[in-house]
């Protein structure tokens, strides 16, 4: 029986080509393959156009074990993956039975008229098994081709593709024997922007190798991930481990967390091994840093103040997003925007002496030019820490990177 290592997924409608509907299936569906050791080669959106959509499974069906589309089977005129199907492989389709009853009993059911345009809906090839679709109307085509290649046709709205996948589709895969065990690891970043990692990587980073190592550019990380297979009689996981270490090597100062990790799950991590609570300060980031850690950093955050940059005095009616932050009027005046570092380190003692933090963070962000610069002050029982970065890009987006640059600040220093 022909292995199933490759895959193509053909997205089918003019809404996705248009712009008007995100195309959320293909992602999905590409994770699931690729954590089952099946190759995606491609990834297509196609318009509802018969000659279109037939070119492309006749050209997927020439490069993949397996093709698998998604949307075009509703009853509409537009609706051309069944025709797409048959005219590609040349065979005729026609008004399955039992198709056609258990239709009419759903439409009836529900005191439904049952439209003929329903019909195409009941329809079969001589290769294609029906697929079951108990959230919708149409039902999906299982075909067999025979060189043992695979196209598996899906409808496209969420609620009904995943169950039919998940509960029908994937277990006869699975028995098919499709994939191979393969193995991997994400390591994420902070302080090297994704083509200065890969100056780093340099070879390492060749897609044909086993195991693979790629770079991936995120809003809060650049990923670096590691995957293999079993060659030679090596282990998957083997491979990786080593690949990892030599990976390491020469990259791990920048590496902040493993796997799906977030920010706020690495800085919780990191303060509950030391049993610290903390407590920040933002001047002029518009309370970004509060938002890349959000609620993940749970009951560890017990103080969270965001000034304006033109704050100048908290005793009561200053612009703060916290009224807590008030109470560091005692401590005297908070810096603006052009003060020195070390008004910003006398903000954070005021603030652990007014909260009780066992660690307080001061971040304050100005715009040079183009660019923002980020200072960031930091106090906690090993002493204090004081350091200035630049983020490419101002405004909102400058902003974000303010904060992934605190965060990473933090999670050192709490380290």
């Amino acid at each position: 029986m022909r292995e199933i290592r490759t895959a193509e997924l053909l997205s089918i409608g003019s809404e996705l080509t248009v712009g008007e509907t995100r195309d959320t299936n293909a992602g999905e569906l590409a994770a699931a393959l690729t954590e089952a050791g099946v190759e995606v080669i491609r990834i297509t959106a196609l318009p509802d156009d018969l000659p279109i959509v037939q070119a492309a499974f006749e050209a997927a069906l020439g490069r993949a074990d397996l093709v698998v589309s998604t949307g075009g089977l509703g009853p509409t005129p537009d609706d051309l993956t069944r025709e797409s199907i048959a005219a590609a492989i040349g065979e005729t389709p026609a008004v399955d039975p039992g198709l056609e009853a258990r239709l009419r009993g759903r439409f009836d059911a529900r005191g439904l008229a049952f439209s003929t345009s329903n019909l195409k809906q009941a329809w079969l090839i001589e290769s294609a098994t029906s697929i079951p679709n108990d959230n919708g109307t149409a039902p999906g085509w299982w075909v067999d081709r025979p060189d043992e290649r695979l196209i598996v046709a899906l409808p496209g709205p969420p609620r009904e593709l995943r169950p039919m996948w998940a509960g029908w589709v994937l277990p006869r895969l699975r028995a098919r024997g499709f994939g191979q065990r393969t193995a991997s690891v994400t390591l994420r970043t902070v302080g090297l922007g994704e083509s200065q990692m890969a100056e780093r990587l340099g070879a390492r980073l060749d897609r044909g190798a086993n195991p693979t190592i790629a770079t991936y550019a995120r809003a809060d990380a650049v990923d670096v991930r590691i995957s293999a297979f079993p060659a030679d009689g090596q282990d998957a996981e083997a491979m990786v481990a080593a690949a990892e270490s030599e990976v390491m090597g020469i990259i791990g100062e920048y590496v902040w967390g493993r796997g799906a990790v977030s920010w706020a799950d690495a800085i919780e991590a990191a303060l509950a091994t030391r049993n610290w609570r903390l407590a920040t300060v933002e001047i002029g980031t518009r309370g970004s840093v509060a938002a890349l850690l959000g609620e993940g950093v749970g009951d560890r955050l017990i103080s969270a103040s965001i000034l304006t940059t033109g704050t100048r005095n908290l005793d009561g009616d200053g612009p703060l997003a916290d009224a807590a932050a008030t109470d560091a009027a005692a401590q005297g005046d908070a810096p603006r925007a052009d003060a020195a570092e070390g008004e910003l380190a006398a903000l954070a003692r005021a603030t652990a002496e007014r909260t009780g933090a066992d660690i307080v963070m001061v971040v304050r962000a100005r715009r040079r030019g183009d660019d923002l610069s980020v200072s960031i002050a930091i106090t906690s029982p090993d002493g204090e820490h004081a350091e200035r970065r630049v983020t490419f890009l101002a405004g909102a987006l400058g902003r974000s990177r303010a904060a992934l640059v605190a965060a990473a600040v933090l999670q050192a220093r709490v380290r």
